[in-house]
C-alpha cells in the first residue's frame, strides 16, 4: 500500500476532481493515538487482499495539519473523528468509518 500524503487545503479540491475518475480514500490519522495506530496498521495489512486496486489511498497526519482535517470534515459534511476513513467518489463522501469500525469491505462495496 502506497499512501499519498495530504499537506494542504488546496489538495482537497484536487482529490474531489480526481475522485470523478477513480475512487479515493482519505485516512485521517492521529500519530499520538494507539487506536489510530492500530487502525492504520490494520488497513495496511488488509489492503492488498481487499480488492481495492482501483482506489487511491490518501493519508492525513491530522496533528500536523489540523486546518486540513477541519476542511475535510466541512467539505464532505462528516463529523470529524480520529482515526477516520472516508471514501470519496464523484466528488462526494460515500462512506466514512472511524476507529476500529473502519471496514474495507464497506469501502469496496461503495467504491464499485
Amino acid at each position: 500500500m502506497q499512501w499519498n500524503p495530504i499537506n494542504s487545503i488546496e489538495q482537497i479540491e484536487q482529490i474531489k476532481e480526481e475522485s470523478r475518475e477513480q475512487p479515493v480514500v482519505i485516512f485521517k490519522h492521529s500519530t499520538t493515538c494507539s487506536i489510530s495506530a492500530t487502525a492504520k496498521s490494520r488497513l495496511e495489512r488488509q489492503w492488498a487482499d481487499a480488492g481495492l486496486e482501483n482506489v487511491k489511498p490518501y493519508y492525513l497526519d491530522l496533528l500536523s495539519h489540523r486546518p486540513v482535517s477541519a476542511e475535510i470534515a466541512q467539505s464532505f459534511a462528516v463529523k470529524h473523528e480520529s482515526p477516520q476513513l472516508l471514501l470519496i467518489k464523484d466528488g462526494q463522501c460515500h462512506y466514512h468509518g472511524s476507529h476500529l469500525g473502519i471496514s474495507l469491505q464497506e469501502v469496496k462495496r461503495f467504491a464499485s
